[in-house]
């Protein structure tokens, strides 16, 4: 049988985004082929498996709400899902809606390229794929493009190296081994726990401590399980409403006027709740450097409370940013590892690596010597899975040239100058400020009503408008200036790539806010946007 060459569209990413894209796209009778890099479905939960991998979004919150059967039939296990649950759900959405057969695994889209005169892209992959679609939509992930810094002598490293975003599928040996792990965001945060207890030693490199609150996870509750699916429509309906699409209660009230009473114990309340809905002590918090510190005191005293060295203690506790302004972490035991015998931190900001040898990372003081180096070193977010297709619009314009200086989008949706190309969850959206799910519900939806409204105006092209284009960019500075999140190197803005623009990429004014304005726009006959037959 002859593979189709010819497709209404072509999907490129197999994670939450893409899956749920294909899903519309059929109920449009749209055809559609979707390639994806890995040997499956999942996306970042299929690249993401390393020990302690784990949602920090609430598992009943993390889930697909277009079916509501799904709700109903799906079941978690624990609070916060775990890695291998969280895919195992996904090759349940994609047995359950037969996704696969519209699928290509292992094949990674290397080139699209719009035709004017046929109005349709060009689209060519790593195992030969050449295919034509009136609609390129990238699902590619905003954590994606997993990043190793550039040290020399990597290579002459003779034990075992891992990414977090790349972990082995196979079981990697860990036990009585000496493991050296490079950074400490969020993956660090969560495998650097789960090593200690494997591992005869663990030497944490840290540049930057970040913030971390306690998930308290813990096995779900049949009875709160019910009582969630009971109640799930009420639950979407304040995530799609929140600022983060989270259902977590937020405070109105400002943490300079409360009392120190009413600060502490509003405090305490939420460490003890644990999870995101600690950042939502109160509202000032995320705009005010008085209040914010009030609340990082906070995290400081807890973070002196559990580490009995105080000089590691203090190397734990973040002073050079506002807490919030970079991606909050939500872990498991990570201040108390520090206090086992195996584990020792390593300050790379006071003294750096300056090299990996045969043997480990060698600083200007000492070289470590270990059997394997985990690089807990993040991706090239927002953009970097994105860039690494060589994309071409009309005129021959490439993509990266168009955002050398930093990505530009009308809503995060699409480009101007590159027609009928759509970006799920895109720079200039909420996406990594808030819970995927809710956010890609939302991008798939209304590009999926957008295409619906195309046929039926009889339209074949659409485009963002370049004056609109620039507008929605001001205001995602503007927001963005209002915050304290620009006063953190964090890689929302770009900060962890040597070279790349410091541009603050998502949009920071809430899900709610945002859905709101697409709304509006879509309502307005797509304004700001150009239709064309």
């Amino acid at each position: 049988m002859t593979e189709a060459t010819s497709f209404d569209a072509v999907v490129i990413g197999a994670g939450f985004s893409g899956m749920y894209m294909l899903h519309r796209l059929r109920g449009l009778g749209l055809t559609a082929r979707l390639y994806e890099a890995g040997g499956g479905v999942g996306g970042t939960w299929y690249w993401n498996r390393y020990p302690g991998a784990r949602c920090d979004v609430e598992s009943v919150e993390y889930c697909y709400s277009f079916s509501e059967e799904l709700q109903r039939d799906w079941d978690w296990t624990e609070r916060y899902p775990s890695q291998p649950e969280i895919l195992r759900y996904a090759e349940h959405v994609a047995d359950r809606f037969d996704l696969r057969r519209d699928m290509r695994f292992r094949t990674r889209v290397t080139r699209a390229a719009y035709d004017e005169a046929a109005a349709r892209w060009r689209v060519e992959t790593d195992r030969g794929d050449r295919v034509t679609a009136r609609f390129v939509i990238t699902a590619v992930g905003c954590l994606s493009d997993a990043r190793i810094p550039g040290f020399p002598g990597a290579e002459s490293f003779r034990g075992e190296s891992y990414h977090t975003g790349r972990w082995p599928h196979e079981e990697v040996e860990l036990a009585g081994k000496r493991v050296a792990v490079i950074g400490t965001g969020s993956s660090g945060i969560q495998v650097i726990p789960v090593l200690a207890e494997l591992a005869a030693e663990v030497t944490v490199f840290q540049r930057t401590p970040n913030y971390t609150i306690p998930a308290w996870n813990r096995p779900l509750q049949p009875e709160y399980a019910r009582w969630v699916k009971d109640n799930y429509a009420d639950i979407r309906r304040r995530m799609r409403d929140s600022l983060f699409g989270i259902a977590a209660s937020f405070n109105t009230g400002s943490a300079l006027e409360a009392s120190e009473q009413e600060l502490r114990e509003e405090l305490e309340a939420r460490w003890a709740h644990g999870g995101p809905g600690f950042l939502g002590a109160f509202a000032d918090t995320a705009v005010d450097p008085r209040a914010n510190e009030l609340v990082a005191e906070f995290v400081r005293e807890k973070i002196r409370q559990t580490v009995e060295d105080p000089r590691v203690a203090e190397l734990l506790s973040p002073r050079d940013h506002p807490i919030g302004t970079k991606r909050p972490c939500f872990d498991t035991d990570y201040y108390a590892t520090f206090n086992r015998p195996n584990v020792r931190l390593v300050d790379v900001r006071r003294t750096p690596i300056e090299e990996i040898t045969a043997a480990g990372p060698r600083t200007a003081e000492a070289t470590y010597e270990v059997d394997v180096i985990v690089y807990a070193t993040g991706y090239d977010a927002l953009t970097g899975a994105l860039l690494a297709i060589d994309v071409t619009g009309a005129g021959g314009a490439a993509l990266r040239e168009k955002w050398a200086a930093g990505p530009r989008t009308y809503l995060g949706l699409m480009t101007a100058g590159f027609p009928n190309l759509f970006t799920i969850t895109g720079p200039g959206s909420p996406s990594v400020l808030s819970n995927m799910f809710v956010s890609i519900e939302q991008h798939v939806d209304w590009i999926a009503d957008c295409l619906r409204h195309l046929a039926e105006s009889g339209a074949t092209v659409i485009e963002a408008d370049a004056d609109a284009e620039d507008a929605w960019m001001r205001h995602v500075g503007e927001i963005a200036a209002a915050t304290l999140f620009p006063r953190a190197n964090s890689w929302y803005l770009g900060a962890n790539i040597p070279g790349k623009p410091r541009v603050f990429m998502p949009y920071a004014g809430g899900v709610g806010t945002y859905r709101a304005a697409c709304d509006e726009i879509a309502a307005k006959g797509y304004e700001g946007f150009v239709m064309s037959r």
